[in-house]
């Protein structure tokens, strides 16, 4: 078992264990939906609402090593929580309080990556959402991956109402339109496969005739 699963299941069962809400999301659930590549730790939405985080901090604290000297601290200015499970993989505990991340932890569902581990993972809209607005290189691959793997499955309805909400927190509306460019290209490299698979598979003309 990658070490990985190792840490996603100890934290899993210590979130369930207290009837928390959650779902993992990051590199795990892209592995669940997209193309697979390594990944170093394990990120986890945590709803915990606004006002009463450190009920939640705390018990993490008590279970889990920090990687920060102040932890609480910090995750009350950041929103994250940066622990460590006990083989040493780090682990990235969000803690959740937006109409989105609710939606995100309701529409989650457990996903077997292999036997004996069974994870909560977020879905496939939401991913492309949560990469969508993070932005950054690594995140539009894993976009690229999904999209290549779930259209034409991708409920596109429920990413045109997300995105743009998250995105206006940041100032940031071009998202919206890379994403919908990214869908456009793709959707277009999937037509036009066919017609190029049946140009290389037509005889080609033999040497000297004139067809």
């Amino acid at each position: 078992m990658i070490p990985q699963f190792q840490a996603a299941l100890e934290l899993q069962s210590f979130l369930k264990e207290r009837g928390w809400s959650f779902c993992i999301i990051g590199g795990l659930a892209v592995f669940r939906w997209g193309e697979f590549r390594t990944t170093q730790d394990v990120d986890v939405t945590l709803l915990t609402g606004f006002g009463d985080e450190e009920g939640f901090i705390r018990p993490l604290l008590e279970r889990f090593a920090s990687r920060k000297p102040d932890a609480e601290e910090f995750a009350l200015r950041n929103r994250v929580l940066l622990l460590t499970a006990s083989n040493d993989v780090g682990v990235d505990v969000s803690l959740g309080a937006l109409p989105f991340e609710e939606q995100l932890v309701a529409r989650a569902s457990a996903f077997a990556f292999e036997p004996g581990v069974s994870l909560i993972t977020c879905s496939a809209e939401d991913l492309v959402v949560l990469k969508a607005f993070a932005g950054r290189g690594q995140d539009w691959r894993d976009v690229e991956g999904v999209l290549v793997r779930q259209e034409p499955r991708l409920d596109w309805k429920y990413i045109r109402e997300w995105l743009p909400q998250l995105c206006e927190l940041k100032e940031a509306p071009e998202i919206v339109d890379q994403l919908e460019a990214m869908r456009v290209k793709l959707d277009k490299e999937r037509r036009d496969a066919p017609k190029a698979l049946r140009d290389l598979r037509r005889p080609k003309p033999r040497r000297g005739s004139n067809k």
